[in-house]
């Protein structure tokens, strides 16, 4: 599972840094923001929920 989140944090990151690269897309930086910073919390709610439950 750590794996599809890294890949998935890697391409909202990817997609941020190329919406604010060109300016037309700045809508695309807003998108993979918000994308990275949901996939960072559905991670860590993922992995301490985990460890309770151990």
């Amino acid at each position: 599972m750590w794996r599809t989140l890294v890949i998935l944090l890697v391409v909202w990151a990817v997609l941020a840094v190329v919406g604010f690269a060109f300016e037309g897309l700045l809508w695309l930086a807003i998108i993979g923001i918000i994308l990275f910073v949901g996939t960072l919390l559905f991670g860590l709610i993922r992995s301490r929920s985990g460890r309770r439950a151990s």
